[in-house]
């Protein structure tokens, strides 16, 4: 299955994406965090979550699911997911944490994820919430994602991993690992009690590699990159290359 990333910002956007970059990505003009599976699947719709489908021509016609990881405005906007669900034959799935409380939405069936409970998506796609570490306020949960034998985790917004997550995910072996790497190299950075820094995913690996969530064959990324903490995108790859992690950006294609 094929997965682009929409967006790969934090919350501090460039002034260029409304000019220079209104029509096209850029490595260093990020928009709001969303990724698109195949044709059908999206996760988070934020502020620009419209812009960036109609800049990567997606055929909004055929999303049929979006998936939530939390209520900030940069990952959920009502207006943008009632467009997408206009007009369609059946209502678009958007799947929440079971605690969260929104009114009725046109054309929209709410689906609600308990904890560590899988769903059925469709045949061979499988789903996971699993409670992330951010503003409790806004019932965060990171997905884990299984296609076709293939496991995927979608990490932003959070900062390391709560006990009953990294418990969950133990040897899981994950196939692709996204995670929060909003902080960069800053050191006394306020939002660290929520979000990554790269120190502290440099310091996450070895143990998440020795219980097995991850292993020598999983893709990592980083996302949710607040372009204000962090260097230009050639520079951060060249960083954590090292590492054997890799820097999403907008616009960017992979297979799963």
């Amino acid at each position: 299955m094929e997965v682009l990333f929409l967006g790969t910002c934090a919350c501090d956007y460039s002034g260029a994406l409304k000019s220079i970059y209104k029509d096209c990505f850029d490595k260093n003009a990020r928009r709001s965090s969303a990724v698109l599976l195949g044709d059908n699947i999206l996760i988070d719709c934020g502020e620009h979550c419209l812009e960036s489908l109609r800049i990567s021509n997606t055929d909004i016609s055929k999303i049929t699911d979006i998936f939530i990881t939390h209520l900030h405005s940069d990952h959920f906007n009502v207006r943008n997911i009632e467009f997408l669900a206009s007009g369609k034959a059946k209502p678009l799935r958007v799947w929440v944490r079971a605690d969260v409380v929104l009114p009725k939405l046109d054309n929209v069936e709410l689906r609600y994820m308990e904890n560590m409970q899988t769903y059925s998506v469709s045949e061979d796609f499988l789903v996971t919430g699993l409670t992330a570490n951010h503003d409790p306020q806004t019932c965060p949960q990171h997905l884990l994602f299984e296609i076709q034998g293939k496991k995927f985790l979608y990490a932003c917004d959070g900062a390391w991993f709560l006990t009953g997550t990294y418990n969950y995910l133990k040897e899981k072996n994950l196939d692709l690992c996204v995670l929060d790497a909003t902080c960069g190299e800053k050191v006394g950075e306020y939002r660290i009690a929520e979000h990554n820094s790269l120190p502290m995913i440099r310091l996450m690996l070895p143990s998440l590699k020795t219980v097995g969530v991850i292993d020598n064959h999983t893709q990592v990324y980083l996302s949710h990159i607040a372009p204000s903490l962090h260097s230009a995108h050639d520079q951060i790859e060249k960083s954590v290359k090292k590492d054997g992690l890799k820097v999403a950006y907008d616009g960017l294609k992979i297979v799963l």
